[in-house]
């Protein structure tokens, strides 16, 4: 671990955010001289003879100048965020105060930190592995119900929890095979190797399961995005709005009046739908209304779900299947709408029963709620579990398949008998991927790059 990684150095940020309207801001210094630099400007009680977890009211000093008057809150390392000796100032949100605080704790010998030192020494001092530590960053992200869950599921340990299982398992096994190493010449064997197949398999099921659950984590963490296509004016507008329950999309029986994406977003049931308001697609020989058709057909290859809208008044059962057709090539989820359903009748309606639509009428917000619930059905999001372990993060993914690549070759040498340095090659491997996740097994330059990501504070 490189010097700058392990720095003993107090450090200190502004830990909410900058430029908020709130009445307070918190200032947040860690290391072992926080208390004591603290204390140094600190007019009240002293600080250095106060108890872990306890709050003390006084003013700020510069000299005889008093900055403001504020609440400290001391947390006494180890029993703190970072493992270390942690301070809290609660000032007044003024910009020009913030600014004279900060600079005078670091003429007192704080340095300023980096983006996401206090999480990375949280990281380094044992109060957190790695993948709860960026769990920490989708926790400040979320913006939904389901991606705060979790990420606080992460955050709280569930996904390592698993992984730990999983490591010690075959640490068990790789010992022996180890052992059986140093008794080459006299052929002996420690490990079972019917139990290790066993085991081996019972492992790639859960990291299969783990895998797999990516697609529904990555959709709770980041949104979904849908596209809303079909013809010029029929009524996609009508019906953003109508998702959206505002005018948020200019609405006009003149086709061809969206000319470019408008996009917004709307919490169904704790997850978050970007939904995009495309051009009307067809062919035209306006230059403005040609880009933006353009646009719709990029945005509709990006989109994880597509609404088709057709409106059975303007075209016929065969035009929709020929543009369902198309949508179909994408290999693109997507939900079939039938616009303006209440001017249908019944036999009309059966007509449009073989496009497997949901009948709807944007203008009159007829069948919004049924849509809402095809939507989650359609990204597997109906009865998800948000307690579940599920995988949100990339790198975690790309660690388990390398994990899973791994111990095939192991399941290839126990069937294939190899000898046990290969074995216990494939083993450590596998080990070392499944260490990344956690931590246990890093560099510096993978901890510099996932926590250069963090806001500055954290």
């Amino acid at each position: 671990m490189s010097t700058d990684l392990i720095s003993q150095d107090t450090i200190v940020a502004l830990a909410t955010s900058s430029g908020a309207n709130g009445a307070i801001a918190v200032i947040r210094l860690s290391g072992a001289e926080a208390i004591a630099i603290t204390n140094a400007v600190f007019k009240g009680k002293d600080l250095l003879k106060e108890a872990s977890h306890t709050i003390h009211f006084g003013t700020i000093r510069d000299g005889e100048e008093i900055i403001d008057e504020v609440l400290v809150s001391l947390f006494i390392g180890p029993n703190s965020y970072t493992k270390e000796n942690v301070v809290e100032i609660s000032t007044h949100n003024s910009k020009y105060i913030i600014e004279r605080l900060i600079n005078l704790l670091l003429k007192k010998g704080a340095r300023a930190a980096r983006a996401g030192e206090f999480t990375l020494r949280a990281f380094l001092n044992g109060g957190l592995d790695l993948s709860q530590a960026e769990a920490v960053a989708d926790l400040i992200a979320s913006n939904s119900a389901a991606s705060h869950q979790v990420a606080m599921q992460q955050m709280r340990g569930g996904f390592s929890n698993q992984l730990k299982k999983l490591r010690e398992d075959l640490v068990h096994f790789a010992s022996l095979i180890e052992l059986e190493l140093d008794f080459g010449e006299e052929d002996v064997e420690f490990a079972n190797r019917d139990q290790l197949k066993s085991l081996i398999l019972n492992i790639e099921q859960v990291i299969r399961r783990l895998i797999s659950s990516f697609e529904q984590g990555n959709v709770l963490k980041n949104g979904v995005p849908v596209v809303i296509a079909g013809k010029p004016n029929v009524g996609k507008s009508t019906l953003l709005n109508a998702l959206l329950n505002e005018e948020r999309a200019i609405v006009s029986d003149i086709a061809g009046t969206t000319r470019d994406t408008i996009e917004d977003e709307i919490n169904i049931q704790g997850i978050t739908f970007r939904f995009i308001d495309t051009a009307g697609i067809r062919e035209t020989l306006d230059v403005i209304e040609a880009k933006g058709v353009e646009r719709t057909r990029d945005k509709m290859k990006q989109a994880s779900l597509i609404i088709y809208l057709f409106d059975p008044t303007q075209d016929s059962l065969e035009t929709a299947q020929q543009q369902i057709a198309e949508l179909s090539a994408l290999n693109i989820a997507f939900v079939t709408l039938i616009n303006k359903s209440d001017l249908l009748s019944a036999a009309e309606r059966q007509t449009f029963e073989v496009l497997a639509p949901v009948y709807i009428s944007a203008k009159e917000q007829i069948g919004i709620e049924e849509l809402k619930t095809e939507l989650l059905r359609q990204v597997n999001l109906l009865n998800i579990q948000t307690d579940d372990v599920l995988v949100t993060n990339i790198r975690h993914v790309e660690a388990l398949q390398k994990t899973q690549e791994s111990l095939e070759r192991v399941l290839y040498g126990i069937d294939n008998p190899v000898t046990s340095d290969f074995l216990a090659m494939d083993i450590r491997q596998a080990l070392h991927h499944l260490g990344e996740i956690t931590g246990s097994v890093t560099t510096d330059d993978l901890l510099e790059n996932i926590f250069s990501k963090f806001c500055i504070g954290k």
